[in-house]
């Protein structure tokens, strides 16, 4: 962040233009989302979007490259969460499951155990439009960079960021797919703290123990 987004309250919190640029991502997002689920994805244009949130098209694509960035920007902040989480910890898959498990017991959205009706029209959104799911694998290949130069990169940490990925992936896919048919919450979540737990298992059993047992900011 640069100097001009901070103010004098203190370095870490965000100035009066960071503010405004974080409030104009927020409503051209929401506004998009809205008219995704009112019309579909692929039934509104960019200009459309524009128009309804009151902006030009070019300044839209300023704030978002793609059509599907609008979307996304939802779940922008949790794309480097798994890194976080790595590096405050001493024992990285364990932060992680820990992690995880603290997601399913507050009904995450990010874990895909939530049944409330505009988390699961957003969740259908994404994974029934194939320019969405798609986009996703750029998000999810971000999410494992950040979490391998957690580890300390090399090979191995990449390797063991692609797993963790797919695991957290795969898990919330399942529980969100549950849900989606009409199982109830509490059902699903025993399944899915079991799930969750016998998963970060297999990892912990799988991968080098030196990114099971430290954090690399802690090995160096």
């Amino acid at each position: 962040m640069s100097d001009t987004g901070r103010n004098e309250a203190g370095a870490g919190e965000p100035g009066l233009r960071e503010r405004k640029k974080r409030r104009m991502y927020e409503t051209v997002s929401e506004t998009a989302i809205r008219l995704f689920l009112e019309k579909g994805f692929d039934a509104v244009s960019v200009a459309e979007v524009a128009a309804a949130a009151e902006i030009s098209k070019p300044t839209l694509f300023r704030y978002f490259p793609a059509k599907e960035d609008l979307v996304l920007y939802r779940i922008a902040d949790h794309e480097d969460e798994a890194a976080r989480v790595v590096r405050e910890g001493a024992a990285p898959v364990e932060a992680l499951r820990r992690h995880f498990l603290e997601g399913i017991e507050r009904c995450d959205p990010i874990t895909g155990l939530n049944d409330h009706p505009a988390v699961l029209a957003f969740h259908s959104l994404v994974y029934g439009t194939p320019a969405l799911v798609a986009r996703m694998y750029g998000y999810l290949e971000r999410s494992e960079a950040a979490l391998a130069d957690a580890l300390g990169g090399g090979l191995d940490a990449r390797l063991a960021a692609g797993q963790i990925v797919a695991v957290q992936r795969i898990l919330a896919e399942e529980n969100w797919r549950r849900i989606s048919a009409g199982e109830p919450v509490a059902e699903v979540k025993k399944d899915a703290v079991a799930a969750a737990e016998r998963a970060f298992g297999l990892l912990e059993a799988g991968l080098p123990p030196s990114l099971v047992t430290s954090s690399a900011h802690e090995a160096e």
